[in-house]
């Protein structure tokens, strides 16, 4: 089968690879069909590394996409061939002390798609996951409406986690694939305001045209200011989806004492830093995001049910040949991607 491999910092290049096979009774073979360019896929072509996860080449990434069920092994009672299915790509062993505290997305023993140690990923034909990793959509969403369910899983689980009070008031600084799937998760609770940033002036306008309150960039305008002039006495939730120290000092700046943080942005560096003073003396709690826990079938419904738009958020289609090509127009955030698409 084809596929696309990671072969040195910004280098990729198109191979053969043996087609997997099922091996376990739970298997489920899949033939990919679409594949999502993801923030996270990026950090590893453009750096090699996420933390402590390093490439070693030639690799295959990605993790975000929707597939075809080719065969099924003969303990899959789920799906079965020609289902289209979205995929979960955590894979957690439901044994361990993490799994049995309903904490899938911490399991002592995950592995995810397309993580170095833990299995290759998406960009490539056929594919073997476990059947608890695939979610058929019986008709209810499109194909990359499937694949964008899995960023819109994390979206849905952070603003879960947020518990979000009554007619809230909140900001996402970063308005991005993850950022916007986490607008329209919020809009869907009944949020009462929304202010966004973003230092792309298209992205901007997508959180405008999706019915954010308030959208600005950080590089144009004081954004802290700018929002607490219609918000004095601070936001109730701010949730942090760029992974910029600069965007989390300004969300601990934007909230009310008693506020939230949530972190779901994944930093490219090893550290961040809190100023303790405004932190201990707002009383803010933070609240880390790690993916997404048991939110997949909640995101297709939310798709499903129309409460939630996605299709905005799809602004590009490569053919699996141009992967390169996709991860240059997203690594240097060019025109106006949110989320790029590639057909298998």
């Amino acid at each position: 089968m084809k596929a696309v491999y990671l072969t040195g910092l910004r280098q990729m290049d198109i191979g053969d690879e043996p087609e997997p096979k099922i091996e376990k009774g739970t298997d489920v073979l899949l033939k990919i069909e679409r594949i999502g360019v993801c923030g996270s896929d990026v950090h590893y072509y453009e750096t090699g590394r996420i933390g402590s996860q390093v490439v070693e080449y030639p690799y295959i990434t990605g993790h975000e996409c929707a597939a075809t069920v080719v065969d099924v092994g003969d303990e899959v009672t789920r799906v079965k061939a020609g289902d289209i299915v979205a995929i979960d790509p955590a894979v957690s062993c439901y044994q361990c002390a993490q799994c049995k505290l309903g904490r899938e997305n911490t399991c002592y023993n995950l592995r995810f798609l397309g993580t170095p140690g833990q299995g290759h990923g998406c960009l490539c034909e056929y594919l073997v996951m476990p059947e608890d990793s695939c979610y058929p959509t019986h008709g209810a969403i499109t194909l990359e409406q499937a694949v964008m369910c899995e960023p819109l899983s994390i979206a849905a689980y952070s603003v879960q986690q947020a518990k979000l009070p009554k007619s809230a008031n909140i900001a996402i600084l970063g308005a991005g694939p993850i950022g916007l799937c986490t607008f329209v998760s919020a809009k869907a609770e009944n949020i009462n305001t929304c202010y966004m940033t973003d230092k792309i002036d298209a992205r901007i306008e997508a959180a405008r045209k999706a019915g954010a309150t308030w959208a600005g960039n950080p590089d144009k305008q004081n954004i802290v200011e700018e929002i607490l002039k219609q918000q004095p006495l601070g936001l109730d939730v701010a949730f942090e989806c760029a992974g910029e120290q600069k965007a989390i000092d300004q969300c601990i700046d934007l909230l009310r004492p008693g506020g939230t943080l949530i972190l779901t942005g994944i930093p490219r560096l090893d550290r961040i830093s809190f100023a303790i003073d405004f932190l201990r003396r707002k009383e803010i709690t933070i609240v880390n995001i790690r993916r997404q826990n048991q939110c997949t079938q909640k995101a297709i419904d939310l798709i499903a049910s129309r409460n939630v738009d996605v299709d905005f958020m799809i602004t590009h289609h490569f053919p699996l040949e141009q992967t390169q090509e996709a991860f240059e127009l997203v690594a240097g955030y060019k025109e106006g991607v949110i989320k790029a698409m590639i057909e298998v």
